[in-house]
Formats: C-alpha cells, sequence, structure tokens
C-alpha cells in the first residue's frame, strides 16, 4: 500500500462521519494537501474543523515519517480532474486538457483541447468528438466561465435572482414588513 493510499484509508472515515468526501489526496515532500467536498459546497469554519480532526487522527496514527504540513483545502471552481471519477462528475461541464505527445498536424490532435465534456468511462473521455485515454492526458481541470453581471435591478441570466441592491446586493425589501422600499423623496416632491 502506497504512503497516499494508506492516508486515504485512514482520512477518509474522518471525513465521511463530517458528510464530506475526499476528493483529493496529495502526498509530496512536507507536504500533505487533502481537497474536501460536499454537496452545497464546504465553508471555512467547516474546513477548520475537518482540519483539526484530521492533524489528530494523523497524528496518532503517523502515516508520514518526519515533519511534513496538513493543508485541507476544496477542490476550488477550476478543480483538477485526475481520476475517472472526477472526469464523471465533470461530464456536461467545461474542461481544459493538456494532452501527451506532439501534435501531428492533422485535425483533432492538439495538444490542449478545451471544450464540454461529452463522456468519461473507466478508460478515458470523449472531450470535442476526440476520445482520449487517461495515459494521453497529461493535466485536466474544470474551466469556471464568468458571466455578464447583470445591471441593478435585472434579475440574473444565470439564475434568475431577484432584483438586488447595486451596493451590497441585499434585496429590496422592508426587515420588518418584507414590503418593496419606496423613494420617500420623490412622494415628499408630490
Amino acid at each position: 500500500m502506497s504512503q497516499a493510499e494508506a492516508v486515504r484509508a485512514l482520512i477518509e472515515p474522518v471525513l465521511s462521519a463530517e458528510g464530506l468526501e475526499l476528493f483529493d489526496c496529495e502526498v509530496k515532500p512536507g507536504l500533505l494537501r487533502v481537497a474536501v467536498d460536499a454537496h452545497g459546497g464546504v465553508d471555512a469554519d467547516r474546513l477548520a474543523k475537518v482540519s483539526n480532526r484530521l492533524s489528530h487522527v494523523l497524528d496518532e496514527r503517523d502515516p508520514i515519517p518526519g515533519r511534513y504540513t496538513l493543508e485541507v483545502t476544496t477542490p476550488g471552481l477550476e478543480r483538477p480532474l485526475r481520476t475517472p471519477e472526477h472526469f464523471r462528475r465533470a461530464v456536461g461541464t467545461l474542461i481544459t486538457v493538456r494532452t501527451t505527445g506532439e501534435p501531428t498536424g492533422e485535425a483533432g490532435s492538439e495538444r490542449r483541447v478545451q471544450a464540454v465534456l461529452e463522456s468519461a468511462d473507466d478508460d478515458g473521455i470523449v472531450l470535442g468528438g476526440r476520445r482520449i485515454t487517461y495515459d494521453h492526458i497529461d493535466r485536466a481541470r474544470t474551466v469556471f466561465e464568468w458571466g455578464p453581471t447583470p445591471k441593478p435591478g435585472q434579475p440574473s441570466p444565470r439564475t434568475g435572482a431577484k432584483k438586488t441592491s447595486p451596493r451590497t446586493g441585499a434585496k429590496k425589501t422592508s426587515p420588518r414588513t418584507g414590503a418593496k422600499k419606496t423613494d420617500n423623496k420623490k412622494k415628499a416632491a408630490s
């Protein structure tokens, strides 16, 4: 069993008890990086809590010899894709892939490909109509697409969210009654 596998086996039950799943575990000299995720995301307080729990478990069992830094994080908006499961989760989203080898000049032989991930299985992926096996993928990650910012008072084109204040993002309603706020200056002038 490799060092990373031993660490995974040790920390997965702790994460599961916290309602989190292990997204990635990276063991490098002097560093243990653990990326966790959950449906709905993970906030900073939850990360701090699980970091403390993992630190205690790792100190007790000591699966990594010597000194190291424990880094507990989320995968982020532009997540690395390393395993078949990562790719399966990303089906239908925009990703970028850097392949191994040199491009041949033929159509579809580019070394860097960015497209919506069409499918993923145990052997590889289909990206932009091109089949790429995992052993030909050097690096891959999801791509976060920035959308246009809605004008003040207009619903978001992506979420259809209600009107918000341009400064604070707060809904324009009275905190006591829930009624819409009105401009009293205009009423006083009439």
